[in-house]
């Protein structure tokens, strides 16, 4: 899922049919860092807003502080998990992806009223949501720091986009919004925030970059490349890519522990790309040994029946 030049772009439209129709990317990314090597200014995370039509731009906050403002507070006694599933593409495969992986999580670690899906239209008449972008996430984060314990609730979060080399994960809403959310403005953001407890599911070219920066004895994560590698089926017609479509939407629905079903999706990735003759993504799985402290009593509540796929497979992609 590569962001092929890095300095990436969205066609605006009238604020009815923006949600209708996922915007598209017609221009080159615009500079969004300064100095003499660019890439240096990458780190700190930066986002560009253009062109935007004001009207639009209210809706919008008016969605994510609503979004914000319906989380449930923590309860007592429970370890609640909190979930987020994003999208910062506005190829609508990205919004697809988010928007059922939201469902199968939060079915999974037992999370309704404590979800949230930043993703943008989907392309196929789905509800209208916040867009995902580098300031939506940093502000769901920071309400579900607030609202959770600390302690012993944990944040499930979902992160499906494209991926750039040495820099992170890229946001792009069509022409209007660029952006590159970095391993080290990440770590930032979780840290200074102290949500310590997390299952981070990353979705992008070059993911595995993010595992050095973001471990720790209390997180899990699983990434769908290394730090080096390409990931594959982000067709913008693709209803998954690769990752999602072997870890959540197989692996993920049924009943069996995070370890195993990491493993699950990892071997069935490698059938797909043998198939398809493809480089090996090489996805990345770091758990730590604190985990099991917060992610046992999620995995006690797992629903015991599995649910059955949907959509279109993400090996589509390699037919002829």
């Amino acid at each position: 899922m590569r962001a092929s030049a890095m300095l990436l772009a969205l066609a605006s439209a009238p604020l009815a049919r923006a949600q209708q129709r996922p915007p598209e990317h017609t221009a080159g990314w615009p500079g969004i860092v300064s100095g003499d090597s660019g890439i240096d200014g990458l780190e700190s995370g930066p986002e560009l807003q253009r062109g935007r039509d004001a009207r639009a731009m209210l809706a919008e906050q008016r969605r994510i502080v609503g979004a914000l403002a319906a989380l449930q507070p923590e309860r007592r006694g429970v370890v609640d998990a909190y979930v987020v599933s994003i999208a910062l593409d506005s190829d609508p495969v990205f919004a697809r992806e988010a928007r059922e992986s939201a469902r199968v999580l939060a079915r999974r670690y037992d999370a309704e009223g404590r979800t949230l899906v930043l993703a943008g239209p989907d392309g196929r008449g789905g509800a209208t949501l916040p867009v995902g972008s580098i300031s939506a996430l940093t502000l769901a984060l920071a309400r579900i720091a607030e609202v959770m314990d600390r302690d012993q609730d944990a944040l499930v979060l979902y992160v499906t986009s494209h991926g750039a080399p040495d820099a992170g994960l890229a946001y792009h809403d069509g022409d209007q919004g660029y952006g590159i959310l970095s391993p080290a403005r990440f770590a930032a953001i979780l840290d200074g925030l102290g949500i310590r407890n997390r299952l981070l599911l990353l979705s992008a070219c070059y993911s595995g970059a993010f595992v050095p920066r973001l471990m720790s004895d209390t997180t899990a994560i699983l990434t769908a490349a290394s730090a080096s590698r390409s990931s594959f089926g982000c067709r913008a017609e693709n209803d998954w890519t690769f990752f999602g479509d072997a870890l959540v939407n197989h692996a993920l629905r049924k009943a069996q522990p995070l370890a195993e079903a990491a493993t699950e999706a990892r071997q069935t990735i490698i059938g797909w790309e043998r198939a398809g003759r493809l480089d090996p993504s090489m996805p990345q799985v770091t758990i730590g040994d604190g985990v099991v402290a917060w992610l046992a009593p999620l995995e006690a509540r797992m629903p015991k029946a599995a649910t059955a796929p949907v959509g279109a497979p993400a090996t589509d992609a390699l037919k002829p």
